[in-house]
């Protein structure tokens, strides 16, 4: 039997916390959604002022990227050269932002965030995962 890393509500409260504090130092408003490796709700935050879309698209970008074990800016970056079939890909949101969270190689789950612009976004998630290292 092999065993593997797994996400943990511990190492999801240290993320979100340092997620967080990266919004807030630039003031920025955002949702932050974590996900574990099946694409799963583990934390939902929603800043004040953070609209109801940020949450879908904060949950969406990080569904993307937990269960392709990739960024959702890379499938964005597909997109913009040129690959539209990439846009029908079954759950899949191609817009920067949501980054998969990886342990020992492994995927445990991911970050999406929305709010402010997409590389901010991205800046945000890799600032949570960041807590991992």
């Amino acid at each position: 039997m092999k065993m593997r890393p797994m996400l943990t509500l511990e190492d999801v409260k240290k993320i979100t916390a340092a997620a967080e504090a990266e919004a807030n130092q630039h003031q920025w408003i955002v949702a932050i959604a974590i996900l574990d490796d099946g694409g799963h709700l583990m934390s939902l935050t929603r800043m004040d002022g953070a609209t109801p879309a940020n949450v879908t698209i904060a949950t969406e970008k990080a569904r993307t990227a937990a269960l392709s074990r990739r960024s959702s800016g890379a499938w964005e970056e597909r997109v913009k050269a040129g690959r539209l079939s990439m846009l029908m890909m079954p759950g899949m949101l191609p817009v920067q932002g949501g980054v998969p969270i990886l342990v020992e190689g492994v995927c445990v789950g991911a970050v999406g965030v929305s709010g402010v612009q997409s590389h901010e976004d991205e800046q945000i998630a890799n600032a949570g995962i960041a807590v991992l290292s």
